[in-house]
């Protein structure tokens, strides 16, 4: 079985997959060097990024969490060659209310970042209104009521853009609520400007992939998707043509402790990288111990694929087609 597996990540390397990591958070401290809030190396950004792009890791999409990370997804966006999102992660709502000028020019604000990007001239990097949805996990940063709330108007832009959703629930109660958000804002109806869409990092139950698959969603994994035993036969059961990568990076790495960890290539595979043991270690060509990269994709799929049974060359390609499908129609395949 180890010569097997060894052999699959090769065979990954050689043949140069493409992948997509369809959740990266690009703006997060940590790769400006920054962990919890003391500097302990220099900015490896851009070696972050060409990282992934050596792994074939062909397109990135950098998550937008709030209007000022938006703003600053974009320009990593425009900067490297990549795209982004753009919204107001449920646990940043709480800012909606206390923006200078009120909600309705927070709002007003997101829109007219997505729509300057969109419009003529425009550099056409924001292909995804989000990261937008519902969060009970961590209702300190924002209440429930406040999440709820916002999310309509959140919604409504997608359907203004004509973009694909990009959506994050937590906890199965939220997961319930989302839906009923959806429905309450009459997705489903693909005359009104719906165009698709995805629930990130996906921890629910099997029951929960059906019910988001029924409603024509996609459904993206990442290590907190891989976690458990019971995680590993949720995501079993995602349709291949529903299946998303990510790695929601700097978070959601894979470790020892979590089922995932059986399945993940032997240590000397090309689908790992080079990384420090303390940030304050770092060297140039390296990673660093529990920050999670772009260039580390490959893990995931290596991951999804044995939980599956299948070949990851099967796999990448249905995974790529599917990416391609939902955020970027336009281009050739």
């Amino acid at each position: 079985m180890l010569a097997a597996t060894r052999s699959l990540a090769y065979r990954l390397v050689d043949r140069s997959m493409k992948f997509a990591d369809i959740a990266v958070n690009l703006t997060d401290p940590q790769f400006e060097g920054t962990y919890h809030g003391r500097q302990k190396h220099s900015s490896d950004l851009e070696a972050v990024v060409s990282r992934a792009k050596g792994k074939g890791v062909e397109r990135i999409l950098i998550t937008g969490t709030s209007l000022e990370e938006s703003r600053r997804a974009l320009d990593l966006a425009r900067r490297f060659d990549l795209h982004s999102t753009a919204g107001c992660h449920p646990t940043s709502t709480s800012e909606i209310d206390s923006y200078p000028g009120g909600t309705e020019r927070y709002l007003a604000d997101l829109r007219r970042l997505i729509a300057e990007d969109r419009g003529e001239g425009g550099s056409k990097r924001v292909i995804s209104v989000g990261e937008i949805g519902l969060d009970y996990d961590r209702l300190h940063h924002s209440p429930r009521e406040t999440q709820l709330k916002h999310l309509p108007a959140l919604l409504a832009m997608a359907k203004e853009f004509q973009l694909p959703i990009f959506l994050h629930s937590r906890t199965s109660e939220s997961h319930g609520d989302l839906v009923a958000a959806l429905k309450g804002a009459g997705w489903g109806d693909r005359g009104a400007g719906w165009k698709g869409g995805v629930v990130h990092s996906f921890t629910g139950t099997k029951a929960e992939v059906q019910e988001l698959v029924d409603m024509g969603l996609h459904v993206g994994v990442n290590g907190c998707s891989l976690k458990t035993e019971e995680n590993l036969e949720a995501v079993k059961t995602i349709p291949l043509d529903r299946l998303l990568l990510e790695t929601d990076s700097p978070w959601c790495s894979c470790t020892s402790t979590q089922a995932s960890h059986a399945h993940l290539p032997p240590p000397d595979s090309p689908l790992h990288i080079p990384k420090v043991s303390k940030p304050q270690g770092w060297k140039p060509d390296h990673g660093v111990k529990g920050r999670m990269e772009p260039a580390e994709i490959g893990l995931i799929a290596h991951v999804v694929a044995r939980t599956r049974g299948m070949a990851m060359e099967e796999l990448a390609a249905a995974v790529w087609a599917n990416t391609m499908r939902l955020f970027y129609p336009q281009e050739k395949k």
